[in-house]
């Protein structure tokens, strides 16, 4: 195994916005879906986990919010520990954690309304919610979300009537509804074509450079990775094979991640281009 990029220097007595320290989960089925991960994320960065299908890189994302309990490691937020926190001290933490799924997630029988303004569960009143009613600052809120992905027109359509690219920006407002320091997009482009996927994108970029909201997000093209990382974390069957920045990916580096078989593809369609 090739030796891993060296890790970024913090200043002293600055702690990481993020910690992941000797993560492991293993499915009751025997998986080892992650094994002994560990790494940093500074504020404001945009970091990239790459890895082919069944790396871990889901399983990373949502241990970090304990979508998915770890089965060992600890994540420390902020100097807090997600994995042993109470209820109430996740619920607390989780409103600073935005999330964009692959499969956008929304309830496709509600309006695009409905399903930006769920974001907002977590500081509304339970009660009101349930029913339906939200303070017009929460409205004007959700509006304000959609002005910034480009869809406020689309705000009374049902979210089964949208393109996959707008069910997307759908799911980019609902987490920015939650106000986040921290956005955990897990593979957010992987059902997009090639010109949606730089949309939503380039809308993780600015929320990333003009709001200061930090990135994490799972990819698999290269080309992307180069474009939009900060910094870059890789995975292959659940170990951290590499960590350091975008241009650090050569060859080797890039055949330690995704094997010898997709290098070989690489190589051939480099020489055809």
């Amino acid at each position: 195994m090739l030796p891993l990029s060296s890790h970024p220097a913090h200043p002293p007595g600055e702690c990481p916005l993020l910690q992941v320290q000797n993560l492991t989960k293993v499915y009751p089925s025997g998986t080892v879906a992650l094994k002994d991960v560990s790494f940093d994320v500074d504020d404001r960065e945009f970091l990239v986990v790459i890895g082919l299908s069944g790396s871990g890189k889901s399983t990373l994302l949502r241990c970090i919010n304990r979508l998915i309990e770890p089965t060992s490691g600890r994540v420390l937020w902020d100097g807090q520990d997600i994995t042993a926190a109470a209820p109430a001290e996740l619920r607390s933490i989780r409103r600073q954690i935005g999330m964009v799924f692959q499969q956008f997630n929304l309830v496709r029988r509600s309006s695009v309304l409905t399903n930006v303004l769920s974001g907002r569960l977590g500081y509304a009143n339970p009660w009101l919610s349930l029913i339906g009613l939200w303070p017009p600052t929460e409205r004007e809120r959700a509006m304000r979300a959609l002005e910034r992905v480009g869809i406020a027109d689309k705000v009374n359509e049902r979210a089964d009537a949208l393109s996959g690219g707008q069910q997307q920006r759908v799911g980019v407002a609902r987490a920015l509804m939650q106000e986040p320091r921290l956005l955990l997009a897990d593979e957010p482009i992987a059902s997009l074509d090639p010109v949606l996927a730089h949309s939503i994108l380039q809308y993780l970029e600015q929320l990333n450079k003009k709001d200061g909201i930090t990135v994490i997000c799972s990819l698999h093209f290269l080309d992307l990775v180069h474009r939009y990382a900060t910094r870059v974390i890789g995975l292959k069957d659940g170990i951290k094979v590499f960590e350091g920045l975008p241009q650090e990916i050569d060859r080797k580096r890039f055949k330690e991640v995704y094997g010898e078989e997709a290098q070989e593809v690489r190589a051939a369609s480099l020489e055809a281009a």
